[in-house]
């Protein structure tokens, strides 16, 4: 009888053990998030952006608790944050390393594409105008003003086209006269979306889902195109347009990964729906 007793009461504190060795597995699966504090609208400190609901809605999809690692400066976030362990998963990334120097990352393995969107041309609806590519005529006029970031590919087609200087002063007070010469100089989109909507440009060119936001909540009505993919430097190098993206992690968390890519798949639905409530523009990912 004592011997029955003494192998149940083993037997218990070996569940409670198991119990509670499984509890700190749990909490030690945590889903770490990098994220700007200041980048809106994918993220901010108090969780407003849409990537923030978005890692929310992987981190239900494997039952693991979502923290937001918070960073400054965008160029250190790969370096100083990812690599050495202070997070795990970087929302945002080009899934093809296609040359726009916001979105190209090296050196990390890449989640399947969780959307594909599209640089666009914003104008005011009551301006009638119609652009949709860089070959249209009306842009290479030297008096019709476009804005756009400092580092996007749209900088890189006013170069080609020569207007590049009709545009400088646009860039210079966007930037408040600062050199953006090895430092992280950050441009509101809302900024340069309002400068359409106050006449103070005629477009403006940004990433789509820089813009979504801001175009469906102007109280002015906005028109936003998407750009054709047919952007070609004059040595016949293609510019993308187009950009399918992912989620990043160290090359070696492939575990981690094929989680990340059930959940995708699993979530997908979900995902669109923040995608559309945001305003941003959708296109078909490749092999869906």
């Amino acid at each position: 009888m004592k011997k029955s007793i003494f192998l149940q009461s083993a037997l218990k504190a070996l569940v409670i053990g198991a119990f509670s060795i499984s509890a700190v597995q749990v909490q030690a699966a945590d889903l770490n998030i990098c994220a700007g504090e200041n980048e809106m609208p994918y993220s901010n400190l108090k969780k407003e952006g849409f990537e923030n609901e978005i890692a929310e809605i992987i981190g239900k999809a494997l039952n693991r608790k979502v923290n937001f690692v918070f960073w400054k400066d965008p160029r250190l976030v790969e370096r100083d944050y990812l690599n050495k362990g202070k997070c795990d998963v970087m929302m945002g990334v080009d899934k093809f390393d296609h040359p726009d120097p916001r979105m190209r990352i090296s050196s990390m393995i890449k989640t399947d594409a969780y959307y594909k969107s599209a640089y666009v041309f914003i104008t005011r609806e009551d301006r009638e105008i119609d652009i949709s590519s860089w070959n249209d005529a009306l842009i290479k006029e030297r008096n019709f003003r476009i804005g756009m970031m400092h580092d996007s590919p749209g900088k890189v087609m006013l170069l080609q086209l020569d207007r590049f200087e009709d545009m400088f002063d646009y860039f210079a007070e966007k930037q408040k006269y600062q050199s953006t010469r090895n430092r992280a100089l950050r441009v509101e989109p809302q900024e340069i979306v309002n400068d359409v909507a106050t006449k103070h440009i005629h477009a403006a060119n940004l990433w789509g889902p820089d813009a979504g936001r801001y175009v469906k909540a102007s109280k002015v009505p906005l028109k936003m195109q998407v750009i054709k993919d047919d952007a070609i430097k004059s040595n016949g190098e293609k510019v993308p347009m187009h950009y399918e993206i992912a989620m990043g992690l160290r090359k070696d968390d492939t575990a981690l990964l094929q989680d990340l890519n059930r959940a995708i798949k699993e979530k997908q639905s979900d995902i669109e729906a923040v995608l559309k409530r945001e305003g941003i523009p959708l296109l078909p990912i490749s092999g869906t």
